[in-house]
């Protein structure tokens, strides 16, 4: 079970990426998927959540109408759009199965292995 992020890069502020997130071994359409993102020398922070269907999602406070979260399980690929970005969502971008279905927030202590992380650099 192995999951991957792809598509960070360097951007200026006020730009946009969009990440992506695939398995290997497994199909995506089961799991609640969670991205988090950890940026030097700071705590891993949770960014948002899909529940299996795509029909709810969740962010945190700071990136709420900025990011948005989506599946497409007929390509068992989980996104991360990401507009008007911030110096300060400069990080390493991760996505992880949720074991709490993404019905109670984004909860760190309920995340799956993580696999391969994506760097994500906002310049001013």
């Amino acid at each position: 079970v192995q999951l991957q992020a792809f598509g960070g890069g360097l951007v200026q502020a006020g730009g946009s990426l969009r990440l992506s997130c695939s398995a290997s071994g497994f199909t995506l359409e089961y799991y609640a998927i969670a991205w988090i993102r950890q940026a030097p020398g700071k705590e891993r922070e949770g960014v948002s959540c899909i529940g299996r269907t795509g029909s709810h999602s969740d962010y945190t406070d700071s990136t709420k109408g900025r990011f948005t979260i989506s599946r497409n399980n007929a390509k068992n690929t989980v996104y991360l759009q990401m507009d008007s970005l911030k110096p300060e969502d400069t990080a390493v971008y991760y996505c992880a199965t949720d074991l709490s279905g993404c019905n109670y927030g984004i909860r760190l202590d309920q995340l799956g292995p993580w696999g391969q992380g994506t760097l994500v650099t906002v310049s001013s």
